[in-house]
């Protein structure tokens, strides 16, 4: 970036003169002279600090959320003496406020402006969409006071990675004013951390975008909007830039609808995930797991061990390695569930288990390929660790020193050849190779006494 350039960024940011009060018009009136709101079909707002350009927009999918209460705890906080009033006002679907910000940049800092704010909620069986826009920099306050009022009125806020990122830029856009609170939410529901635990395995990135590709739109119900003719979102910032010197207002226009897009994208996967939650608790009248993928239900499986529902957990971690999963997920099934078993003293299912995972199938666990090295990795370290929990059970539960020690001696081998050809992280096999070191030592002492 040139010098030039560098200082424009600079004055950009500079917030404008404040313009002189102008009296406001009819409610039916538009101004003439802003070619963007003329774009937009949008509206002047004002409120004592100002104005800003507000353009509302109501759609007939998706149709409201069905809630239930065993599904929606899963994803508010385990913990907290106000969690009963949180979930009796999330559990209202009239309560949520879906939220989307486009930016100046992802640095989140203070020289960061939300300049465009976008919110949706329930209404009339459909998604009403109201997104406010600075025209200017010192329309900031203005837009602000309209969010909070509107937070006040739905306090559950949903985000995708809002928890990260929208939210605490906004929080910060609140401090800076000096003047206007910001209105903390009842509940955030952040949808990115769900979706990543059902979806990541299966697709690896879970953008918003990406999930509406290969999740909300493949079950059956197609999406009536495609993101063929959307922007590229790193340039979102420079066409703000631009249209702040005085630029076209039309590359604006784009930004809205990349911003409605996100928000209709966030209101379906919110269906699609408590829909599958219902799956995951056995709710009256939800699809049996087995009508999922079965990576979903292994991601299901996984959020049901987290908080506690161990009985649960293990049904749906059966049902994914039932179903057939792909070799790295079904490694993860496996290995999660032997440990939960184990815990559960059912000892003869963790060994089975165990067994499978020592036994896996050498060439994928060697593979010098680029594709499957980490596969390979994860393999051989899966293999090891599996070996080690058996002795540990021919040891102390079977009470056959001599079969754990032919483990130890075996899951050693496996790792010194793993060492040589790089199939595990130095770290993590000096770790190993302690632990192994020291079962061995012990058993071959035992096995002397025996003599």
């Amino acid at each position: 970036m040139s010098a030039h350039d560098k200082f424009a960024h600079v004055a950009a940011l500079r917030p404008a003169r404040k313009r002189e009060a102008l009296p406001a018009p009819a409610a039916d009136s538009s101004d003439g002279s802003d070619r963007l709101a003329q774009l937009l079909g949008a509206q002047v707002r004002r409120n004592h600090y100002g104005e800003h350009l507000s353009v509302a927009q109501w759609f007939a999918t998706p149709e409201t959320c069905v809630l239930n209460a065993r599904s929606l705890s899963l994803l508010l906080p385990p913990q907290g003496s106000d969690k009963k009033d949180v979930l009796n006002c999330a559990i209202d679907p009239d309560q949520w406020l879906f939220l989307d910000t486009e930016t100046t940049g992802l640095a989140g800092g203070t020289g960061t402006y939300p300049f465009l704010v976008g919110i949706a909620w329930w209404d009339a069986g459909g998604l009403q969409v109201e997104q406010f826009f600075m025209r200017d920099l010192d329309e900031e306050h203005s837009l602000l006071l309209e969010l909070a009022e509107r937070m006040v009125k739905r306090p559950v806020l949903v985000t995708f990675n809002g928890k990260s990122f929208d939210w605490p830029l906004l929080e910060t856009r609140y401090r800076m004013t000096r003047a206007i609170r910001a209105v903390t939410p009842k509940a955030h529901l952040d949808l990115l951390h769900p979706a990543r635990q059902l979806w990541r395995l299966r697709l690896g990135s879970v953008r918003l975008k990406d999930l509406e590709r290969h999740v909300l739109g493949g079950d059956g119900r197609a999406l009536d909007w495609t993101r063929h003719d959307d922007i590229d979102s790193s340039l979102i910032p420079q066409f703000y830039f631009d249209y702040l010197r005085g630029g076209p207002a039309e590359p604006l226009a784009g930004i809205f609808h990349h911003n409605r897009m996100d928000l209709r994208g966030l209101a379906v996967l919110a269906g699609k995930i408590f829909t599958l939650l219902d799956s995951g608790n056995g709710i009256a009248n939800a699809a049996p797991p087995a009508a999922h993928d079965p990576v979903e239900v292994l991601g299901l499986s996984r959020m049901m061990h987290r908080r506690g529902h161990s009985t649960r957990a293990r049904e749906l971690y059966e049902s994914a390695l039932l179903a057939g999963l792909p070799r790295p997920a079904e490694r993860l099934a496996q290995t999660e569930l032997a440990l939960l078993a184990k815990r559960e003293l059912d000892y003869t299912r963790a060994a089975s288990l165990w067994d499978d995972l020592r036994k896996a199938p050498k060439a994928v666990r060697r593979s010098h390929s680029a594709i499957l090295a980490e596969d390979a990795r994860k393999g051989v370290q899966a293999a090891i660790e599996a070996a080690e929990q058996l002795a540990i059970y021919y040891e102390h539960r079977v009470k056959q020193p001599q079969r754990a020690a032919e483990l130890v001696r075996a899951a050693i081998k496996e790792l010194g050849d793993a060492q040589h050809n790089g199939g595990i992280e130095p770290a993590r096999a000096i770790k190993l190779d302690r632990r192994l070191a020291h079962r061995l030592a012990r058993l071959e002492r035992r096995a002397m006494w025996l003599k």
